[in-house]
Formats: C-alpha cells, sequence, structure tokens
C-alpha cells in the first residue's frame, strides 16, 4: 500500500493498520503519524511526516531510554516542525539518508539496527544540524515532568525546603 492509498481511510481505519505494523511509526501523505505503541498522532505541517520520523528515530539514537515512551520524544522534537527550522531539518535528514544509502541501508529509519544508526550519527555528530537537534533534546525532552518519576527524579526541592531535609541522605547504594 502506498501513502497515497492511505488518504482514502477513516481515522479508525488508520490507527488499525498502523496499531498492527508492530514498533514502527506509520508515516502518512496526510500530514501526520501514528505511533503503534499507544494512542497518539503527531501531525506536521512544514516538514515532512518522513522527515519528522526520522527526527523521532534521531531522538531515540542520541538519548535512548527503551522505558520513555514515543510521545515523549515526539514533544521534544515536535519544535522542528516550522519554517525557520523547515530547510535545516531537510538538508539534515537528507544527508543522514544518504549516508545510510551509502552504507547500504535503505534510509536512516530502515537502518535496522541502532548500533548502525548510531555509527550513522557519530559520522555527521558535528555539523549544526545533529548539534542543533541534540542540544534541543537536553531540555526538551528532560525538561518533560511526566517522565521525571521514569528517572527517579522528584523534581527542584527548593520550595520544599531544599535537599537537605528532603532527599539528601536518600541514596541508599552508597
Amino acid at each position: 500500500m502506498t501513502k497515497h492509498d492511505l488518504r482514502g481511510l477513516t481515522r479508525r481505519q488508520l490507527l488499525s493498520r498502523s496499531l498492527s505494523a508492530a514498533g514502527a511509526l506509520a508515516v502518512t501523505g496526510a500530514g501526520f503519524i501514528a505511533a503503534p505503541d499507544a494512542a497518539w498522532a503527531l501531525e506536521v505541517t512544514a516538514i515532512t511526516p518522513e522527515q519528522m520520523a526520522t527526527l523521532l528515530q534521531m531522538a531515540r539514537d542520541i538519548y535512548p531510554h527503551d522505558q520513555v515512551p514515543d510521545r515523549f520524544y515526539a514533544i521534544a522534537v515536535k519544535g522542528y516542525d516550522s519554517e525557520d527550522h523547515k530547510a535545516m531539518v531537510a538538508e539534515g535528514v537528507a544527508s543522514l539518508d544518504a549516508a545510510a544509502q551509502a552504507a547500504g541501508f535503505p534510509s536512516y529509519v530502515g537502518t535496522g539496527w541502532e548500533e548502525d544508526r548510531v555509527k550513522l550519527l557519530q559520522a555527521m555528530e558535528t555539523t549544526p544540524f545533529f548539534q542543533t537537534v541534540r542540544a534541543g533534546l537536553v531540555t526538551g525532552l528532560y525538561n518533560q515532568k511526566e517522565i521525571w518519576p521514569i528517572f527517579g527524579y522528584e523534581g527542584e526541592s527548593f520550595s520544599k525546603g531544599g535537599y537537605i531535609e528532603r532527599g539528601f541522605n536518600d541514596i541508599d547504594w552508597l
């Protein structure tokens, strides 16, 4: 089925088909990405759904956390779906896909093993595209309060009297 065949589907049909694609994001020509592991979708306006899927995979490969659902990575990279970033994303994704194809893979997203994708990223880690995405992920991903419990972070402590009286001696592994 091509991406153009998906335009006539209802939302329910699209989601049921995308959910059956175990582990892969469903990229459609309708301007959004649907997730197979949860009921969420990400609409894109300035960049293509394929470029957004590449940014999502790139985010997972730069800061890999198996316990963090894709939707948090999607929130972290959604800011690159803007006219300001459109050219940078298009050039960066094209460069990443070209490097993947030169290595024998269909595309960056089509590169099956994380180890192979990381090698592709390491080869371009000095580029402005990579540095911009990596730097944006630091705050875009880790400033989401919903994922703090996953990492055991309870949030700031100043408003609760500081860490001396609250959590300073909680470390039981030292």
